[in-house]
């Protein structure tokens, strides 16, 4: 399917931006992936002597080669690394500097994921790099920040997770805590990457006048933790592990029918009598036990005793059916496989085949940008890199210099 996100000639909001992006693993892939996505000009650098992004290596799951073997992209890279270039150029050479203040003087964004301070022995940090070119955004991405006493410790997605606190409430009340699913910590960090850059670079177009914009995986974990974050300040009360459940509303859940499970979402007073009226139970919706959202979240267990067996004598299809019916939010829980293939995906384009050369079958599949634009919509016109295959054209198209083999 080809649409206005797949013609070059449609203008992307960031056409003619030039990103140099220092990044690797998912943070800052992430963020620089996004600002690809939405026209920039992105050249991300990896390291010849380690054969490039770590990522590139962390299967099982790759794309394969025309051949049937596996390629240098697998399924983790090609996650946050579409719309780039990829350049091989060891910076602890002195060659390799060279390249990187050439072309971070056309650059109009830089991005790094190195530890505190690990640019300065090569001359690439913030601070030599934004006093040689003034109007420079240049966004560095740590685990810890770089200030406070963890500031050299690594940071990783299951350390943010574990240190920032969401942990703690995550997983069964019964069990140990548990992480989410995928590097949410990673993948946050780098949307809020991508919104400093962006309003860096709104005032750098204003005034002419770059900035160092810093951001840390512990950082914008802990600014996420939201109502439970909230709700711990204004009580002094630790918040608890409710598995599925909500804090604030009740009842909020998966809860379990003869097939299988759901989830249920009551958000207010008349939807949660509608669904009494279902469950044939309409005598609560009128219990002062009950009766309001902060009632019932204080008789939580005891409304638990009414609700639970209830359902279990219900069909998923039947029960969606019948609060769908009745306005009541209520849903499935889908397998990867389920969501991705359902025809809300499909509507979205949520799943996006983009043209890959040397790949078995021509392209890859990837998962689409979220955003919609009106004008300026997101583009898919280059598939993740392999590793090194723009480091000609990039330095002879950039920095005037002859082909290298």
């Amino acid at each position: 399917m080809t649409d206005a996100s797949d013609t070059p000639t449609t203008p992307g909001a960031l056409d003619g931006v030039f990103v140099l992006d220092l990044t690797r693993i998912l943070a800052g892939p992430t963020a620089t992936q996004m600002l690809g996505d939405m026209g920039a000009t992105v050249i991300k650098v990896e390291n010849p002597v380690t054969g490039g992004d770590d990522t590139r290596g962390w299967g099982p799951h790759y794309a394969h080669n025309e051949d049937g073997s596996a390629s240098d992209l697998s399924a983790y890279f090609m996650s946050s690394n579409r719309n780039k270039r990829s350049i091989a150029v060891d910076i602890s050479t002195a060659q390799g500097q060279d390249i990187i203040r050439r072309l971070a003087a056309r650059a109009d964004i830089v991005v790094e994921n190195f530890k505190p301070d690990g640019l300065v022995k090569y001359g690439l940090d913030h601070a030599t790099l934004c006093a040689a070119h003034p109007s420079l955004v240049y966004c560095s991405i740590s685990g810890y920040g770089q200030t406070g006493p963890n500031r050299d410790k690594p940071g990783y997605d299951l350390m943010a997770q574990g240190f920032g606190g969401i942990m703690s409430l995550t997983g069964d009340p019964a069990g140990a805590p548990t992480k989410v699913g995928v590097g949410i910590a990673d993948v946050m960090c780098g949307m809020y990457a991508t919104i400093g850059i962006l309003t860096a670079l709104r005032h750098r177009d204003k005034t002419g006048i770059g900035q160092h914009v810093e951001v840390a995986l512990i950082d914008t974990q802990m600014s996420w933790l939201i109502n439970e974050g909230l709700n711990y300040l204004n009580s002094g009360e630790l918040p608890e592990r409710r598995g599925n459940a909500h804090p604030n509303i009740v009842p909020y859940d998966a809860f379990e029918v003869s097939d299988g499970h759901f989830l249920l979402a009551v958000g207010n007073d008349a939807q949660f009598a509608r669904f009494c009226d279902v469950l044939g139970l309409s005598h609560l919706a009128a219990d002062p036990d009950y009766l309001t959202n902060l009632a019932r979240i204080k008789n939580r267990v005891a409304l638990m005793g009414f609700v639970t067996p209830a359902l279990k004598t219900w069909t998923k299809e039947g029960i969606l059916e019948a609060l769908r019916r009745v306005k009541v939010p209520a849903g499935p829980i889908n397998t990867i496989a389920e969501a991705l293939t359902s025809e809300q995906a499909r509507a979205r384009g949520t799943v996006r085949q983009v043209a890959a050369q040397g790949i078995k079958g021509g392209h890859v599949q990837l998962l689409g940008n979220p955003l919609k634009f009106s004008a300026t919509p997101v583009k898919y016109l280059r598939a993740p890199p392999r590793f090194g295959q723009d480091t000609d054209e990039v330095l002879e198209t950039w920095l005037g210099e002859a082909p290298q083999r």
